[in-house]
């Protein structure tokens, strides 16, 4: 009886059209009742994933950072993003965005990420969307648009978040405030409702006076900046700066198609 209690529906915010959570276990609760997944990892998966689109990339997400990733680049014929520090002339490929739109055109890459991609094959068979502060509008209005976010095909918007030592998930200001900021899209587009978890992730990112000034001095834009890596930061905080809105197809992010 108790695991039949512990399982029950009630983490599944339904009777709204636009949902909110955290992490992959979120996802992973969350995909089966709704259409689309929206993964919002701000620094930086999902804003990697939108650089590297852009430039007519395939991404594929890949869970795990080890030796397997080798490997799944090898089958999928396409190039391995290693670490930021990892870097090198000629592996250039990184989970860096700054590193990625100075790096070479390759046409397939690979790219590990333990949040944003394990959120992306929590799916379950939903549609998933990268999402970020760079494409936020765009991708509230392809869904809106696509007729995502409503009773009959709900949206789950998933704060990728961060991990503590200890492998337990830190909520990220940053991820916060790009989910919101999608969220914010969707409401001013008519869909909805929005449940009190998507509606208090608006708040955060409609309410907030100053988004990038929050984000580059967040704890994480913090880290990454005192490691050197303020340009990541800076693309990030590209508020609307692209309209690429890249959608999960046969395994790799593309760009949006419009028949979808």
């Amino acid at each position: 009886m108790a695991d039949s209690i512990a399982m029950s529906d009630w983490f599944l915010q339904q009777g709204n059209g636009v949902r909110f959570e955290w992490g992959p276990t979120g996802a992973q609760r969350l995909a089966p009742a709704v259409a689309c997944l929206v993964v919002v990892d701000v620094l930086s998966f999902t804003t990697s994933v939108t650089i590297a689109v852009e430039a007519g990339t395939r991404v594929f997400p890949y869970a795990w950072r080890d030796e397997t990733a080798s490997a799944f680049a090898e089958q999928m014929a396409a190039e391995l993003a290693v670490g930021r520090r990892a870097s090198t002339t000629t592996s250039p490929w990184s989970l860096s965005p700054a590193a990625l739109r100075r790096a070479p055109f390759t046409p397939r890459l690979v790219l590990p990420s333990p949040n944003g991609s394990a959120i992306a094959a929590a799916a379950d068979g939903s549609l998933v969307v990268a999402g970020c502060l760079r494409n936020a509008t765009a991708v509230g209005r392809w869904l809106a648009r696509h007729g995502y976010g409503t009773l009959a095909r709900p949206v789950a918007v998933i704060a990728a978040g961060e991990r503590w030592p200890d492998d337990s998930l830190r909520p990220a200001l940053e991820d916060l405030l790009g989910a919101g900021a999608i969220i914010a899209e969707l409401h001013a587009q008519g869909v909805g409702p929005l449940s009190p978890e998507a509606a208090a992730a608006r708040t955060s990112f409609a309410g907030n006076p100053d988004v990038v000034h929050a984000v580059a001095t967040c704890s994480s834009g913090s880290e990454l900046a005192q490691g050197g890596f303020a340009d990541d930061v800076a693309i990030a905080i590209e508020l609307d700066d692209s309209e690429t809105v890249p959608v999960l197809t046969n395994g790799a992010f593309t760009g949006a198609p419009s028949d979808v």
